[in-house]
């Protein structure tokens, strides 16, 4: 094997609540000229000794591009008097956006040819020449003006999330010299098509401010709306679906305020909605029905732990209840057309989409509107099923989404008043057939007796229904777990096409659905936050446990991977039972949490409390998060006495990360390599890039194939080299 880096230890005293660490890489997370020569070398390592997987990896970065319409489309999206819809192109890295006129009222997308411009097509904005010189290129803000004549681009080329804000002509006008610099995301236009409203970050990446601003003046002439001086909030601001109001989101993770400007009144002061009140998180729609009544609209988790939906006429004060809180159904939101609601929300812990027509328009509190209402299937279980783009208010059509892990993505449009799904594109993948692959849900039940869904995709001679219907192993295999659980976010089974050449190659993929996520409503989430964190990490290992148990895997065959938060759980897990595991990929990880969160000038730290804790404040967080800090928690020696041997590892992270700091994984590799001197710890930083990685999608797919050669050499090295 070759040698890895060895920097210099230099040990850095940390000291609170009487308890003293010694960090010796604290030096990696300061300015010293050492630190890009370390990451430099950590990156020549990764290359050496990666070195022999080349051709398997060229192998999987060939098979990921085969599936692969290079040269595609998305469906059109009505906005206006116009189609707007994506283009991508073999050899090109990013998508180009088109429009075609719209003819009528005709409600069907037009039809694209995905080889050949349309005679009337316009380019709207082609990605590939912005980003023509630069390493990294994202568009972080793209909005069309009401009168489709301009377009709003914000683009970042560094990974910092720090965008440059310009507006485009789209009907053949003059262009404009305004650049906005230092921009975030959330961006709103007025009906006048000439104000906008746009946010910005404070030293420590946290959106704390909105701004106004009039096409044709000097940034330095721009407004200051709003302004959060409370550390723990951050705002954004958007445009409603029926263009009345501009919204502006004040929230924390736990508590919400909203404010608001008439959409025809754009110098207008905002006016909130309802004060902000500790612990009471709510999401706001607006409603204007047909006889041109205003409504506010508000899913809430006042005296309703998984929410209620409740409404009321814009100048009134009294909010009543529309649909009463469900237990175990989480609902996560709503959105207001003219003819119906849709509601997002959990349903068997999987994303549902509930559509409710409203034939006359009005909100009838008198009236069950769950009765009328029906659920949008998908084709498999568990299936994903939410909101896709949906620009217009006035309409019968509802753009959706529909994915499990053996269903390619799905385009569909549903005709609200017949339920009628149609199917308007489906991602096409070479070779694939659906028939060699079967899906299913298992629950785990944890130490607490609480039941853990994991949602499991494996090859049809692998598994097998029982009498009871349920998926079980023929055989154990190869099996990849992954696992997030934080901030009430869920990651729902999807289709993935890299995906298919480990499947192919016999390993099974599972995604744990730990407490700290939102799959099973605001109730999960509480029990793996703040001190109840470690159990987000029990929940972990014990899936991982019960998969051996079960009989789908072994040790030797089990590898696991996340990424940001999920990060912190691989780091948590090796720790808790480092022989579990044969290999962890660990992308851009959260594994110096406890550090991070001592430190308040870091971005997102004062507005993590909520997640974490305050460590600086609380010796009782200080001891908890000490406890599952991967980094403090690596070792060398296990209880007894003898020698912990810790999985394999591969690293990422980012220079230029804005969310979790480059220096996170590259000190916790040096820890764990301290600990096992023999075993492999790798370490990847794109020097170009922030916390989501390379931009372009050619680089994402040699990436995956990079990562995919690592785990199949790990874990199945004799059918690594060829699909079975």
């Amino acid at each position: 094997m070759p040698v890895p880096p060895r920097p210099p230890q230099r040990p850095h005293d940390l000291v609170h609540h009487g308890h003293r660490r010694v960090d010796p890489y604290y030096w990696l997370g300061e300015t010293d000229p050492d630190v890009l020569e370390h990451l430099e070398a950590e990156n020549a390592y990764l290359h050496e000794v990666l070195a022999p997987l080349a051709p398997l990896a060229g192998t999987l970065y060939d098979e990921i591009r085969a599936r692969v319409d290079e040269t595609d489309y998305t469906v059109p999206v009505r906005h206006g008097d116009w189609w707007y819809f994506e283009r991508t192109r073999e050899g090109l890295d990013y998508a180009i956006t088109c429009r075609l006129a719209a003819r009528g009222d005709d409600p069907t997308p037009p039809v694209v040819d995905p080889t050949s411009p349309a005679p009337d097509e316009q380019v709207v904005l082609d990605e590939n020449d912005d980003a023509r010189g630069h390493d990294f290129f994202s568009v972080g803000v793209f909005e069309v003006s009401p009168d489709d004549r301009w377009v709003a681009v914000g683009v970042d080329v560094e990974g910092d999330e720090r965008h440059t804000l310009t507006f485009r002509p789209l009907a053949g006008q003059t262009p404009l010299t305004d650049e906005i610099h230092d921009v975030y995301y959330g961006f709103a236009w007025a009906n006048d098509a000439r104000h906008v409203w746009y946010t910005r970050v404070d030293d420590s990446m946290r959106p704390w401010q909105v701004w106004r601003h009039a096409i044709s003046t000097p940034p330095e002439h721009d407004v200051l709306v709003y302004q959060e001086d409370d550390a723990q909030f951050t705002v954004s601001v958007a445009r409603s679906r029926d263009g009345d109001v501009i919204m502006m989101h004040v929230s924390s993770s736990t508590t919400s305020e909203w404010w608001f400007v008439p959409a025809n009144d754009a110098t207008a002061a905002p006016r909130v909605l309802e004060r902000r009140r500790h612990g009471i998180d709510y999401g706001v729609e607006h409603y204007r029905d047909p006889s041109g009544h205003e409504w506010w609209l508000t899913v809430t988790n006042e005296n309703a732990t998984d929410f209620r939906l409740l409404a009321r006429r814009i100048h009134e004060t009294t909010w009543r209840e529309l649909i009463g809180e469900r237990p175990g159904n989480r609902l996560d939101s709503v959105d207001a057309f003219e003819g119906f609601l849709a509601l997002s929300e959990r349903h068997d812990a999987s994303a549902a989409l509930r559509v409710i027509p409203l034939p006359d328009g009005d909100l009838a509190f008198d009236e069950d509107l769950l009765a009328r209402s029906y659920l949008v299937d998908g084709d498999a279980a568990p299936s994903t099923v939410t909101l896709s783009t949906n620009l217009e208010y006035a309409t019968d059509y509802l753009r959706i989404s529909l994915t499990s892990l053996v269903t390619p993505r799905q385009s569909a449009d549903v005709r609200v008043s017949t339920g009628e799904v149609l199917v308007r594109h489906q991602l096409r993948v070479h070779g694939y057939d659906r028939d060699r692959y079967v899906t299913g849900r298992l629950w785990i039940r944890a130490s607490d007796g609480e039941l853990i869904p994991v949602s499991l995709v494996t090859r049809a001679d692998q598994a097998t229904l029982n009498e009871r219907g349920e998926l079980v192993p023929t055989r154990d295999a190869p099996l990849l777990l992954y696992g997030y659980g934080s901030y009430e976010i869920a990651i729902d089974p999807s289709f993935s096409s890299p995906r298919l050449s480990l499947l192919e190659r016999g390993v099974t993929y599972a995604i744990a659905h730990v407490r700290g996520g939102g799959e099973k409503g605001r109730a999960w989430y509480e029990m793996g936050r703040l001190s109840q964190k470690p159990t987000t990490f029990s929940d972990f290992v014990r899936v991982g446990r019960a998969l051996v148990e079960q009989g789908w895997t072994t040790p030797a065959r089990l590898a696991a991977r996340g990424a940001s938060a999920g990060g912190l759980l691989m780091g948590a897990a090796m720790n808790l039972d480092p022989d579990l595991w044969r290999a962890v990929i660990a992308e851009v990880p959260f594994v110096d949490a406890l550090t991070t969160m001592l430190d308040s000038s870091l971005p997102l730290t004062i507005g993590e409390w909520e997640e974490w804790g305050d460590p600086a404040s609380s010796a009782t967080t200080y001891r908890t998060m000490r406890s599952y800090s991967p980094y403090d928690n690596v070792r060398a020696t296990n209880d007894d006495g003898s020698s912990r041997r810790y999985p394999r590892l591969l690293a990422t992270g980012g220079l230029h990360d804005s969310r979790v700091g480059y220096w996170e994984p590259a000190k916790w590799v040096l820890a764990l390599r301290d600990a096992n001197p023999d075993n492999v710890a790798l370490l990847k930083t794109d020097m170009g890039a922030g916390h989501g990685g390379p931009s372009g999608r050619y680089d994402s797919w040699r990436d995956e194939a990079q990562i995919i050669a690592f785990l199949l050499d790990a874990l199945a090295p004799p059918v690594a080299r060829s699909a079975s």
